[in-house]
């Protein structure tokens, strides 16, 4: 039975093998059909990526020329692009390109109002006022959404300050010099903060740049705008200047960075009680005074509808 089983195995086993000569001509024609579809399609879908990539940059452009023609009116384009640094726009485009999505904003909302005028019943001085205010409130909402998008950054940035600078003094007193330690800060600060990694790693480029030190960390402070930066830049760039020991300094900055944090969060859960009023006054005030005075109410409403 043994010998048996044995040479059944080795019948199916030759069966396989004889078949699988006689297969591979036709699997090389099939694998050689499919990777031919498979460059068509690759080729179709880069076609595709290029097609809509050029419609892109062209819609950029546009974008970008009409925002360099109302950018040309204005006075002092400056704090516009402090702003959008301070966002993290650094782009040499992002001024026109922001422009040009206010002027489309106040487009797309007057044009919405005036489609939407039938339903409405707008018609003569009120479809021009109400024009005007979606006009308006067009031209306000992308300065709006810019601030606060420059107002979360600057909060991101706030809360990871204190350890950032934990681990410059870390770095510092372990020997590292302070271009050094910004760089090392830098990569060990990015899952704890991005932007702050960022910002380092641009003061780096700027130092490897050329740039003055000094002059490096006081971008640092006008990229960021937050008070806590610009006065440790302050304190660096003093120490610096003066040759004592920045490790010191930067432990001192850190343990009084530290209780500025800690009386802040004391600050905001002492507004707290204040901060529910308005919504005891409003939500919860009212539901007890139904629970607890309409008893009362309907028994007195019985009474005096059985005289």
């Amino acid at each position: 039975m043994i010998f048996v089983a044995v040479l059944a195995a080795l019948a199916v086993t030759l069966t396989v093998v004889a078949v699988s000569e006689f297969v591979p001509a036709r699997d090389r024609n099939i694998s050689r059909k499919l990777s031919e579809l498979e460059d068509i399609a690759s080729h179709r879908t880069l076609a595709q990526k290029r097609r809509r990539q050029t419609k892109r940059e062209q819609l950029e452009v546009w974008l970008e020329t009409l925002g360099e023609k109302v950018a040309e009116g204005q006075e002092d384009i400056g704090p516009i692009r402090l702003k959008l640094l301070q966002a993290g726009y650094r782009s040499p485009r992002a001024v026109p390109l922001y422009f040009s999505l206010r002027i489309m904003s106040l487009v797309a909302g007057a044009v919405l109002i005036a489609i939407f005028a039938p339903a409405l019943s707008l018609s003569g001085t009120r479809l021009l006022i109400w024009v005007g205010a979606a006009a308006a409130l067009g031209w306000i909402l992308p300065a709006g959404m810019l601030s606060r998008k420059v107002r979360k950054r600057q909060s991101d940035l706030q809360k990871a300050l204190p350890d950032t600078l934990d681990m410059l003094v870390v770095c510092v007193e372990a020997g590292l010099g302070l271009n050094q330690a910004i760089v090392r800060v830098s990569d060990e600060v990015e899952h704890i903060s991005g932007a702050m990694s960022e910002e380092l790693q641009i003061v780096n480029l700027e130092i490897r740049a050329g740039t003055p030190r000094d002059e490096a960390l006081r971008h640092l402070g006008d990229r960021t705008g937050l008070k806590d930066i610009q006065g440790l830049v302050a304190m660096l760039i003093q120490t610096d200047r003066f040759g004592t020991s920045i490790a010191q300094a930067l432990r001192v900055h850190s343990d009084d960075l530290r209780l500025k944090r800690r009386q802040r969060a004391e600050e905001a859960a002492a507004k707290t009680t204040i901060k529910l009023v308005i919504p005891l006054a409003i939500f919860v005030f009212p539901a007890m005074f139904v629970v607890i005075l309409g008893p009362a109410v309907i028994s007195i409403m019985d009474t005096f509808s059985t005289l």
